[in-house]
């Protein structure tokens, strides 16, 4: 079987300049799960760096997914526009058969305007992440902790966020029984995570809970002629709530981490996933979800997932996960403040030293679209920094219409799988039956005495007005007297008809 063709990231700049294909930077695909981090203050190149990988990544079958955040990402999905800079651009790194074109892409969007809907249950989320999400403190969390665990032992499915409230108000109903198994739940605690979901719905956070929830399966695509697709997050809304953003992106690799088997070093990753606004994940997170995350980046490598990194400074990374990322991609840093001269010096501090190349100097005079490069050569050897002027990429480097974007969209693999939410039984469905049953029980017995009242005062009221009508022993009732009455009348009547005929034919009568 053939190797996978290395990835070209650009062309090293040296003194004197090597002829055009003579000095490429490259990034080997078996070397791609080692994780990578591209850096740089803003305007430098970034984004374009980042296209550039996707784009070779697609072309040699592996998926990637990435978060667009400014929306200008999208634009891999169509083939870019030639000009007489971009064509001195590829002459002069030497690109063989560079031709304008887009890669297969699938939108997704959490909000589900300008992709495919995004969604997980809140079981599969979990409370660690969803207690991080409502910024929950440790209390609180230890009372998601028991919430998750009732929800578990009596069967009760935990969809999206209705249900969640369901169970908090059936925990507030069962406290004291739920403290005594479980630990100490408070009402203030469940008071706090009530409003903390309320803040989260608000924020439109809780259309990513809910049906048909995310198959890691449809993020790990390739087309019929062996091109990996790729997944672009629309994020310019997400990013604004960095907490869910970075949940979220944290899930989705906890969920690669715990589901993909174990597949050892393979000769091009499976998926590789992109980090953008890196620093976010990682701002005010607590110990535990630091070590959660280093935990995944050294092991997930196994399991054929390259995961990179994307953030202004190199130091936004923790060291400890800084040190697992054996692909570097560092853009300009302009060393204005102290904060940069510091992010510099880190910079220049990761790379394997080059003899002919002042790293700390450099990283200051980079120009747009150029970067130092060192990347993981054979046997995991990291080779030697090197200026390099990186490839344009053959996408349109900027945003897309929507007309273009629908057209995306209509082709999409999966669109009649998630763009029509599900709503089946679940915990809240669940508890609102058992307490209109119980309901319902209670207001039994009140209605047969209710019955039983009724039909005694119909059956007293049905006895007064027969003896009303047919009378009593003692008393004869209305029909007897109307007879009575009846006949004295009818009974007159005849008399005088009687007496005037025969007082006429005696008299003979009046002629």
């Amino acid at each position: 079987m053939a190797q996978p063709t290395p990835i070209l990231l650009g062309q090293a700049v040296t003194d004197p300049p090597a002829e055009p294909g003579q000095a490429h930077v490259v990034l080997q695909p078996a070397m791609a799960s080692r994780h990578g981090l591209v850096a740089g203050a803003t305007g430098t190149g970034k984004t374009v760096t980042l296209m550039v990988l996707a784009e070779g990544f697609s072309r040699i079958g592996v998926p990637v997914f990435l978060a667009d955040v400014k929306g200008d990402v999208a634009g891999l999905a169509v083939p870019g526009t030639e000009s007489e800079k971009l064509r001195a651009r590829v002459d002069r790194i030497g690109i063989d058969g560079y031709a304008p074109e887009g890669s297969p892409t699938v939108f997704w969007d959490m909000f589900g305007k300008l992709g495919h809907p995004v969604r997980t249950t809140v079981s599969e989320m979990g409370p660690t992440l969803l207690s991080r999400i409502l910024e929950l403190n440790d209390t609180q969390s230890g009372v998601m902790d028991i919430v998750f665990k009732l929800a578990d032992d009596r069967g009760l499915l935990l969809i999206d966020l209705a249900d969640l409230r369901a169970l908090l108000s059936l925990v507030a109903e069962e406290r004291k029984a739920v403290s005594t198994e479980y630990g100490l739940v408070s009402t203030p605690s469940i008071g706090a995570i009530q409003r903390a979901l309320l803040r989260l719905e608000s924020d439109g956070g809780d259309v990513f809970f809910g049906e048909p929830a995310l198959e890691l399966s449809d993020l790990m695509r390739t087309t019929v002629d062996g091109r990996g697709i790729v997944n672009i997050l629309a994020a310019d809304r997400l990013v604004l709530k960095p907490r869910l953003y970075s949940s979220f992106l944290l899930w989705l690799l906890s969920e690669l981490f715990e589901e993909l088997p174990e597949v050892g070093d393979l000769d091009k990753p499976r998926l590789v996933f992109v980090f953008d606004e890196a620093h976010l994940l990682f701002d005010d997170a607590p110990p535990a979800l630091r070590q959660r995350v280093e935990q995944v980046v050294r092991i997930i490598r196994s399991k054929g997932v390259g995961v990179y990194f994307c953030s202004q400074f190199p130091d936004d990374v923790p060291d400890d996960i800084l040190g697992q990322l054996g692909n570097r991609v560092q853009h300009a840093l302009r060393a204005y403040t102290p904060r940069d001269q510091k992010a510099v010096r880190t910079a220049a501090e990761t790379f394997v030293p080059n003899p002919r190349l002042d790293v700390a100097a450099t990283i200051g005079t980079l120009g747009v679209g150029e970067a130092l490069v060192s990347t993981l050569q054979d046997k995991g050897v990291p080779m030697p920094v090197e200026h390099t002027l990186v490839a344009p990429p053959r996408c349109r480097m900027g945003a897309i219409t929507d007309a273009e974007r629908m057209q995306v969209r209509a082709g999409s693999p999966v669109g009649a799988k998630y763009d029509t939410p599900l709503d089946r039984e679940s915990a809240a469905e669940m508890l609102a039956r058992k307490a209109q049953a119980r309901a319902d029980s209670a207001q039994a017995p009140a209605v047969q005495e209710d019955g039983a009242a009724a039909a005694k005062a119909e059956g007293g009221l049905g006895q007064s007005v027969k003896d009303a009508v047919f009378g009593t022993k003692r008393r004869q009732g209305m029909l007897e007297t109307m007879a009575k009455q009846a006949s004295r009348t009818v009974g007159n009547q005849i008399g005088r008809q009687i007496l005037r005929g025969v007082l006429g034919g005696i008299f003979g009568g009046r002629r």
